[in-house]
C-alpha cells in the first residue's frame, strides 16, 4: 500500500504514541515486571522560572520590599509560616499542609555557574548534568535504566503530556508519555489506521518498519488500554483546568496500583517579565486546587504516606523588580516537597542572604543533584551515585 506525505505523518503521530504509551495497563502481569518499593514520587515542573522570592516570601527584608517596591507581596497579605517567611497567599492549601507537617521547603537551591537560558536550564535540571556538560539522557530516564533492565515495557515512570520531556529519556530505556487513552482508542479505530496495521508491511526502511509495527500494535490494543484506563477511576471532582486533569489522570493510574513509582507533569509558564502578580497568582491558584483534591484523594485511599509531590523550576528571577512590574531571569529558587511520609518538615534551611548577590543575582548554597541524589536513594531505593555519576551527598527530609 502506497501512501502520501500527509497520511504518513498521521500515522507516525499515531505510531509515536504506541512507543511512548505501551501496553502499561497490564505490565504487572508481564513476568519482567520489577517489584517496587511501593513509593511514588510525582515530579511537577514549573516551567518558565518561577520567581521564588514572591512564593516563600522574606517579610522582614528591607532589601527584598526595596528592590521591589510595586511587587512585593506585603505581610499583611502573605501568609505566615514563621516570624520571618511566608508564603504566597495564592497558595492557601500549601500553607495548610505546612501547618499539618506534610510540606517541606528547600530554599535557595540551584548550581555552579548558573545559565540563565531557559532551554540550557532546562537541560540542566532534567539531565543532572553540570553548567558546562551536555548529557543526552534524563536523570529518571537513567533511573528507569537502572531499574528495569530487562523490561520490554517499562511502566515505572509517565509523564502526562503527548511528548517525553530530557528528564524521562535513559540512555536505554525511555518513560511512557500519555495524554487521553480515549483519544488514543479513537484515532485506532479509523479505518484508515486499521487498514494500514492489517497489511503485511516488510520493509528495508527501519522506520518505515517501526512505524508499521507500533502501528499494529496501538490497534490492536488501543481498545484493552482504554478499558483498563478506567478500571479504577477517582471519584473525586477535579478542577477542570489542564493540571487539574493531569493530577485526575495520575490519581486514577496510583489508584489501579500498577507497578509506576514516577509520574512527571508541567505547568506554566511562569517567565513573568511583565505584570507578574497577576500571572503568577493565576498559576498558583490552578496549582493549590488541583493538589488539595489530589492529596484529600490520595489520604482517602490510604496512600498518602507513600506519595510524595517534588516541584522545581529552571531558575528563579533576579531581586530587583524591572520597569515592567515583573522580573527576568535570575538563578537560584526553592523546591517544595509535599507527603505524608517526611521525616523533616518546614523550611528545611534558611531564606536566602539578599545582602550577598553576585550581580543583582542570588548565590545558591544546595545543589539540586544532591536533591536529586536523596530522591533516588530515599525514596525510589536505587543507586543515585550510578545515575548521577558521582557522590552527591543526602539530606534528611525523607
Amino acid at each position: 500500500m502506497i501512501i502520501n506525505r500527509k497520511t504518513f505523518i498521521r500515522t507516525s503521530s499515531l505510531a509515536a504514541a504506541s512507543f511512548l504509551f505501551p501496553n502499561f495497563l497490564s505490565a504487572l502481569t508481564l513476568p519482567e515486571a520489577i517489584e517496587i518499593n511501593g513509593k511514588t514520587l510525582i515530579i511537577l515542573q514549573l516551567s518558565g522560572g518561577n520567581d521564588g522570592l514572591n512564593t516563600i516570601i522574606p517579610i522582614k527584608n528591607d532589601i527584598y520590599y526595596s528592590s521591589r517596591n510595586q511587587i512585593s507581596i506585603k505581610e499583611d497579605t502573605a501568609l505566615l509560616l514563621t516570624d520571618e517567611a511566608a508564603i504566597n497567599p495564592s497558595l492557601k492549601y500549601f500553607k495548610n499542609l505546612y501547618d499539618n507537617g506534610e510540606l517541606a521547603v528547600m530554599n535557595n537551591v540551584g548550581y555552579p555557574e548558573p545559565n540563565k537560558s531557559h532551554f540550557r536550564s532546562m537541560d540542566i535540571w532534567q539531565s543532572a548534568s553540570g553548567s558546562n556538560e551536555f548529557i543526552n539522557s534524563g536523570w529518571l530516564g537513567r533511573y528507569l535504566d537502572e531499574a528495569c533492565h530487562d523490561c520490554t515495557n517499562p511502566t515505572q515512570a509517565i509523564e502526562v503530556d503527548d511528548l517525553l520531556s530530557l528528564a524521562m529519556k535513559g540512555e536505554n530505556k525511555k518513560a511512557i508519555a500519555l495524554k487521553d487513552p480515549k483519544k488514543l482508542f479513537d484515532n485506532s479505530q479509523e479505518s484508515l489506521y486499521k487498514k494500514l496495521a492489517a497489511d503485511n508491511h516488510d520493509h528495508d526502511h527501519d522506520l518505515a518498519s517501526y512505524l508499521y509495527n507500533t502501528l499494529g500494535n496501538t490497534v490492536n490494543n488501543s481498545e484493552y488500554i482504554f478499558k483498563e484506563s478506567k478500571a479504577k477511576p477517582t471519584d473525586k471532582v477535579y478542577p477542570s483546568t489542564q493540571i487539574g486533569k493531569d493530577f485526575k489522570t495520575i490519581a486514577s493510574l496510583i489508584k489501579s496500583d500498577i507497578n509506576t513509582q514516577v509520574y512527571y507533569l508541567s505547568v506554566g509558564s511562569f517567565d513573568t517579565h511583565t505584570n507578574q502578580n497577576q500571572r503568577q497568582n493565576q498559576l498558583f491558584k490552578t496549582i493549590d486546587e488541583a493538589v488539595e483534591v489530589f492529596v484529600k484523594d490520595m489520604k482517602g485511599n490510604g496512600k498518602f504516606d507513600d506519595v510524595m509531590i517534588m516541584t522545581f523550576s529552571e531558575f528563579g528571577r533576579r531581586v530587583a523588580q524591572n520597569a515592567s512590574n515583573g522580573t527576568d531571569h535570575g538563578t537560584a529558587n526553592q523546591m517544595f516537597f509535599i507527603s505524608g511520609g517526611l521525616k523533616k518538615n518546614g523550611l528545611l534551611n534558611p531564606l536566602p542572604d539578599l545582602t550577598k548577590l553576585n550581580d543583582g543575582d542570588l548565590i545558591y548554597t544546595e545543589d539540586f543533584r544532591k536533591v536529586y541524589a536523596t530522591v533516588l536513594k530515599r525514596w525510589l531505593n536505587t543507586n543515585d551515585q550510578k545515575i548521577l555519576g558521582k557522590d552527591n551527598g543526602y539530606y534528611d527530609f525523607i
